[in-house]
């Protein structure tokens, strides 16, 4: 308790009682709209302090300009949308220092709301030095983090033509789903073919399935007796054209990463320092790119972040598209899962801990440390281990972000130190975690004044 209050008057001492000194005074804020972008400088540098510019490419380097006239040396705008990109990358190019803001963080004061007084406060708070900077990487990573999502974007929307060919073969009641995993793979692309091509005999459909298929010819020419009706066949037939026209977009796509990845500087080479082997168990993701990721990656990184369990190649590359190439944008681990909102964001008020919850965020590398948390359930591995423990005890939710926040600090510290990940196994960790609670037993019965002396069970 006394530490407690030692600290409360700390934070008053060093809180400022007298004005609030002027950090940036040769600040600006930007209003972003969609048409138009309202823009505030200080009132001693124009007689006219803020002006609208349009959306166009001439408004914005006029606008540019006209700051420089102003004397201005740094200028804040919201993240709105995708509007402030053509803003920022022209200011940028001009020579300004640009601080992207989060529109949540900056609100207006309560009272009359317009784009006026929302640029004037925003060039208020960047004068007193009350705003941060969103993290953006640089420009390389930028491009190969455009690349990227539209490459995502991209196999979602052909996702959505195999829900099509799925509807209209149920609708034909043609139960391949049923006998073949994926009706995408190569015995279900041949067969559906050849439907399309006017083939109907069963028994000729089911001998084309691959030596993988577990099902046997007999069940397949069974699940594909069906009502072929013309109307199915051609929803069919154009959600299959749908889906090859995006797999053809997916590779130029996959062309264009290679080539970026391409222009990428090397940490490590590959002849002197080849990669590590596969880890055991670690299958390659299907619908990755043709390029080889883990390859460029490595080399890119120095380090081979594919051997941390629950990371495979495809949540490796969002994390860096996403993040960067450099730690040093984030300068400690707390930093970066702070960064990643997969850290308890404690809400203390009176002196009490009100809420641990982690902030809401929309993050595409959180989301990656999440889906790769969730698939270690079932592994037989340390943070296999740790994930099912927490499950156990918190649930899954709980867990899921508890494991996705143990692999960004171990994420974190291969980036930061360029060592390779170790794991010591399942078995090794709920050791230490029994350990662990021996001793925790053992200290509580001290202080209660009893003597232990702990021996291991003879097996049944």
């Amino acid at each position: 308790m006394k530490r407690k209050h030692e600290k409360k008057r700390q934070e008053m001492r060093s809180g400022d009682r007298g004005p609030l000194p002027l950090i940036t005074p040769d600040a600006a804020g930007i209003d972003i709209g969609s048409g138009e972008h309202w823009v505030a400088v200080p009132e001693d540098r124009d007689e006219n302090p803020v002006r609208s510019f349009g959306c166009f490419t001439a408004d914005l380097h006029a606008m540019a300009r006209w700051l420089k006239e102003c004397g201005i040396t740094t200028v804040a705008m919201e993240s709105t949308g995708v509007y402030w990109i053509p803003c920022y990358q022209v200011l940028e190019a001009h020579g300004f220092e640009v601080k992207l803001v989060n529109a949540r963080h900056v609100k207006n004061v309560p009272g009359r709301k317009s784009d006026v007084s929302d640029c004037q406060w925003l060039q208020r708070l960047h004068t007193y030095g009350l705003l941060s900077a969103s993290f953006r990487p640089e420009n390389e990573i930028c491009v190969l983090r455009s690349y990227w999502r539209h490459r995502d974007n991209l196999v979602r929307y052909a996702s959505s033509h195999i829900l099509h060919m799925q509807k209209a073969l149920t609708e034909m009641n043609v139960q391949l789903h049923k006998v073949i995993a994926d009706i995408t793979g190569v015995t279900g692309m041949r067969i559906i073919r050849a439907i399309l091509e006017g083939e109907r005999d069963r028994e000729k459909l089911a001998l084309m399935r691959t030596p993988g298929v577990k099902s046997t010819p007999e069940d397949i020419a069974k699940a594909l007796e069906g009502d072929y009706r013309e109307e199915h066949l051609f929803v069919l037939k154009q959600a299959l054209e749908l889906y090859d026209f995006y797999q053809d977009q997916i590779e130029a796509c996959d062309r264009e990463i290679e080539a970026c990845l391409s222009r990428f500087g090397t940490k490590v080479d590959l002849e002197s320092h080849p990669l590590p082997p596969v880890k055991k168990g670690k299958k390659k993701p299907k619908g990755g790119p043709l390029v080889d990721l883990r390859a460029h990656l490595y080399r890119m990184t120095g380090v081979d972040f594919t051997q941390v369990d629950g990371l495979d190649v495809l949540t490796v590359q969002t994390i860096v598209s996403e993040t960067g190439l450099s730690p040093e944008a984030f300068p400690t681990m707390k930093h970066f899962t702070s960064w990643l909102a997969l850290c308890p964001d404690n809400r203390i008020t009176g002196g009490k801990v009100k809420s641990t919850r982690t902030k809401k965020a929309a993050n595409r590398a959180a989301m990656a440390f999440r889906i790769a948390a969730q698939s270690l359930a079932n592994s037989n591995t340390a943070l296999g281990g740790f994930y099912r423990r927490i499950r156990a005890r918190l649930g899954a939710p709980k867990a899921i972000v508890a494991t996705a926040h143990k692999l960004a600090r171990i994420f974190y510290t291969l980036w930061k130190t360029g060592k390779q990940y170790v794991d010591l196994g399942a078995r090794h960790y709920e050791e230490r975690y029994k350990d662990r609670i021996v001793r925790s037993m053992k200290k509580r019965l001290h202080d209660l004044g009893y003597a232990v002396t702990i021996e291991p069970m003879a097996e049944l």
